[in-house]
């Protein structure tokens, strides 16, 4: 029967809907016709007789097939409760009668039911009903051409809040829209300002999310996400939780609830850390009705517990006589007994509709009472129904509504009423009432200790992320400040030691200056690690920013300082000794200054380019979030701060190009010197082993630092390991075995008055091993211990040349003596003999002779020169021979020239090598004492080309 009558609605539908927009075009004319009431005799007068009935029309779906039926079968008891109560009340002179029309919701039937009330009925003041929107919003958008006024106790949809739209409709129930100044009010209870709203696609629930958009930038909060679906929901869910919106504001029927708490069920997005706020006009027990999930029931209560729900209250919870002179309670337990007299089942509306009986009534009875006021003082006989002075009148008098009812104070704002929201909580599977806002005073009230979050505090609005400083450990920084206090002490004694045996032979030889450069190179390379390991936890920002010059600054320039000297130091050895002339080669001290002076000059002129091009500035570098150690609602973000320009990489590249070459060639010059060893040069080698550390070190500090920048603790730790090893290990080589040479033996640097330097050296085919005197000029200061030393060898040479004339008069003096052995007859023997001008050398002078020359044997050609020149000699040089000595035996010729020759051939060989090695002459290992003489220092000229000079080392 139901179909039936939908199809003959539906035949009519597009007539009506012609009608309705006649109607509309129409306007008065269309209106006056169906109210021109007088032409059937009937009165169309406002003005009611004492007593009199007037009757209201009721527009509402009464079929019981009909959607929202349910609703129009609970609001008739309650508004034949207010008729009767306000008949008890003898405060009105007239009645008011109910005419109810069904509009079971459909367009074109509700829209037949109005016409057929409006043309055919009896004069209708007023309209009250409209449950179905649809319905209803077409009724309402023709009142105004009918002159009527509509007032609605059930219909909430937004769309009807457009008073330039629907200017003649009033309603006593809140629109959906009026929850959202109570939901913003919660909002700022809790301090939540950043939100997320999951909306189904439907118009309604699209029109209160517009809405509340609109509220919560008025509100300044932020929408961090927006999200509707049509179906499934789980996807849109998802976003809200990639987006971390933890306050989640949904808008979407029951059906589809229990879909979206499964979804959150399964995202775990419930608990302690959501707070999901839906709306509260859903069916009790609605999650086992509509489940239509693969969850189950206690899967959904769990992702359910604790939500907040929000509706509009449908009876006042104070206990207050309102205007029928009852209390909201006594009126529910009237109304509970017509419902169970007529066994029908109770609707939320019905305290709306009860209280809409009673802003009809005193309506009316107001405007009345104006009209009468009106028509004493202006004459004007009668006021009809579809006289529009009379229907803006009424208009007026609905907005002046206030009074208190049974669902709170009835006040209407541009006819929408201002009603009580109510917050409820699903606690432990049911819902629990936790506060309520009042509209009127914009006032949340909440009942104390009645919300019960899953946490120990409200949930936060979004993940708070707090900012947490990767700093360097105080215990780290101590412990390495620490060592690099000692590392500093110890510097300042060897500058100490270094500055008060500056005078010292063996301090002079390893040049003081230039180690007092490497000191002070350490010293600073040693204050740079305090200032790496203060970050801002110690300094503020811009004091961090100042130390990240400062510290680059002292870090370099104390680098260049200590390995400058290092390098200049190796250069002099490899310059000397890699000599493949062998000329004479002075290299002082100050030239070396120089060198180190230019490194650091070339250092400057980089770091004042950078500092006023693209000066250091401190940068923050943050990281992903990370969870909270201590399980808080929160999240850590850690950040570090760095010291960086805009163009770094670009600086960086022309400092590591530029200490790198010095570093790669230091290395080179370390590597060729690798087997020189020199006493007189002590710490040659010391001096190539700290250039082969600081390389190294320095190499892989650089590349471990850059990849463990982002831990600071690990990346200071490196830093300050390897400037503190390098500092360290270098100023040990250097003054170790200084302070052990000084201790053990501190005369050392003049007794040992020989210089050993053995160098292997890789040729293609061969290799060889040359040995060279080197003689070392040193400078001005240094001359008064050269010319004591040569005096004292003088000396030496004088007592020398007595014992060789006593052995060459024990020789003389032998019984087998002949007048042909005199000194003065054999001048090139005397010549042979003779090593008073041995220090005389051609081409150098002998105060320059140093004791720790080595003369070194040379060629067969030079050991028979003796035996070469002897035999040159005429016979008759030897003196006059006796032709008696012709005849004589063996013993009377033993001192015959050949005997003489014979015996000098081994005598002078073992005086050579007994003497000359004590005034810095040839190594006993040089020659064998079965060498000729020929082969002695004395009776050779050293070529010019073996003759190198070693000079401030």
């Amino acid at each position: 029967m139901a179909s039936a009558r939908r199809e003959r609605g539906g035949r009519t539908a597009l007539l009506l809907l012609a009608a309705a927009a006649c109607c509309l075009l129409a306007g008065t004319a269309l209106a006056k016709v169906c109210n021109d009431r007088t032409k059937r005799g009937q009165d169309n007068s406002w003005f009611a007789r004492n007593g009199e009935n007037l009757p209201i029309m009721v527009l509402m779906p009464m079929n019981e097939s009909a959607l929202m039926s349910s609703i129009s079968q609970g609001i008739e008891p309650a508004v034949q409760l207010a008729i009767q109560h306000m008949r008890e009340s003898r405060e009105y002179n007239f009645s008011l009668i109910t005419e109810i029309y069904d509009t079971e919701c459909d367009n074109a039937i509700g829209l037949r039911a109005f016409f057929d009330a409006i043309c055919y009925g009896p004069k209708q003041l007023m309209i009250f009903g409209g449950v179905c929107p649809s319905v209803t919003s077409i009724i309402a958008e023709s009142l105004e051409g009918w002159n009527l006024v509509q007032l609605s106790f059930a219909a909430t949809t937004p769309v009807l809040a457009d008073k330039k739209k629907y200017p003649n409709f009033f309603r006593t129930v809140p629109s959906d829209n009026a929850v959202n100044p109570a939901v913003v009010k919660f909002l700022n209870y809790y301090n939540w300002s950043r939100v997320g709203t999951l909306t189904q696609d439907v118009q309604r629930f699209s029109e209160v999310r517009n809405d509340l958009t609109s509220e919560l930038e008025k509100a300044d909060i932020q929408i961090a996400d927006t999200e509707s679906f049509s179906n499934d929901p789980c996807v849109n869910v998802k976003k809200l939780k990639d987006n971390d919106v933890r306050i989640i504001i949904g808008q979407f029927d029951e059906n589809l609830a229990s879909k979206v708490f499964c979804c959150a069920y399964n995202l775990n997005m419930f608990g302690s850390k959501y707070q999901w706020i839906i709306p509260g006009w859903y069916q009790g027990n609605w999650w086992e009705q509509a489940n239509s999930t693969n969850c189950t029931t206690k899967k959904l209560l769990a992702a359910m517990e604790g939500y907040i729900s929000v509706d509009f209250e449908p009876l006042s919870a104070r206990r207050m006589k309102g205007i029928s002179g009852r209390t909201p309670q006594e009126y529910e337990l009237e109304y509970s007994r017509e419902l169970h007299q007529k066994g029908v089942e109770p609707s939320k509306f019905h305290g709306f509709a009860y209280d809409g009986i009673w802003v009809i009534a005193k309506t009316l009875t107001r405007v009345m009472h104006l009209l009468r006021e009106k028509q004493r003082q202006s004459g004007h006989p009668n006021f009809t129904v579809d006289n529009h002075e009379v229907g803006k009148m009424v208009l007026d008098v609905m907005n002046e509504t206030n009074f208190f009812g049974v669902t709170g104070q009835v006040m209407f704002r541009n006819g929408e009423r201002m009603g009580t929201i109510k917050f409820n909580q699903f606690q432990e599977g049911h819902e629990v009432k936790v506060g309520e806002y009042n509209a009127i005073a914009d006032v949340l009230n909440l009942i104390n200790n009645s919300i019960r979050f899953q946490g120990v505090e409200p949930p936060k609005d979004q993940t708070f992320v707090h900012s947490q400083r990767r700093h360097i450990n105080v215990p780290l920084y101590s412990i390495l400040s620490t060592i690099t206090i000692l590392g500093m002490l110890m510097a300042g004694a060897f500058l100490f030691f270094n500055i008060k045996n500056r005078n010292h032979r063996l301090i002079k030889m390893s040049s003081p200056y230039m180690n007092n450069l490497i000191i002070l190179g350490g010293m600073l390379s040693y204050a740079s690690i305090f200032l790496f390991g203060l970050d801002g936890g110690f300094v503020s920002d811009k004091e961090f920013q100042t130390l990240c010059t400062v510290r680059t600054w002292i870090l370099i320039v104390g680098y260049t300082t200590a390995f400058g000297a290092m390098f200049a130091k190796t250069w002099r050895v490899h310059a000397i000794f890699k000599n493949v002339k062998m000329k004479k080669k002075i290299i002082k001290d100050q030239k070396l200054l120089i060198i180190v002076g230019g490194m650091l000059l070339i250092d400057l002129c980089i770091l004042i380019c950078w500092q006023i091009v693209d000066p250091l500035k401190r940068t923050v570098e943050e990281y992903s979030l990370e969870a909270d150690p201590h399980d808080r609602d929160i999240a850590i973000r850690p950040f570090l701060e760095h010291c960086e320009s805009t163009h770094m990489t670009i600086w960086l590249g022309i400092v590591y190009a530029y200490k790198g070459l010095l570093m790669l060639f230091g290395c080179f010059l370390a590597w060729e010197t690798r087997n020189v060893s020199i006493p007189a040069l002590n710490d040659s080698k010391y001096i190539g082993m700290s250039v082969y550390n600081v390389g190294i070190m320095c190499i892989i500090g650089a590349a471990v630092s850059f990849l463990t920048r982002d831990q600071p603790n690990v990346q200071f730790c490196i830093v300050a390991l390897v400037i503190i090893f390098c500092s360290t290990i270098t100023l040990c080589l250097v003054f170790v075995p200084k302070l052990i040479t000084m201790r053990t033996n501190p005369d050392a640097a003049t007794q040992n008055r020989r210089l050993k330097f053995t160098q292997n050296q890789k040729k293609e085919d061969s290799k060889t091993s040359t040995s060279v005197t080197s003689v070392n000029q040193a400078n001005t200061s240094r001359l008064d211990g050269l010319q004591t030393d040569n005096h004292r060898l003088r000396m030496r040479i004088t007592e020398l040349d007595k014992e060789l004339e006593e052995v060459t008069m024990q020789l003389q003096d032998t019984p087998e003596k002949t007048p042909y052995i005199k000194q003065n007859h054999y001048p090139d023997a005397n010549n042979i003999l003779s090593i008073r001008n041995f220090a005389d050398c051609k081409d150098q002078p002998l105060p320059f002779l140093k004791p720790a020359s080595i003369l070194c044997c040379r060629g067969d050609a030079d050991r028979s020169l003796l035996k070469n020149h002897l035999e040159q000699k005429p016979q008759g040089q030897w003196g006059s021979m006796d032709p008696s000595r012709i005849t004589r035996g063996p013993l009377e010729d033993i001192n015959s020239p050949e005997h003489i020759q014979r015996r000098l051939s081994l005598q002078l060989p073992i005086l050579h090598h007994a003497y000359l090695p004590s005034i810095g002459g040839v190594d006993a290992s040089c020659t064998s004492p079965t060498d000729s003489p020929g082969s002695s220092p004395r009776h050779r000229h050293m070529p010019p080309s073996y003759r190198v000079m070693v000079s401030g080392l």
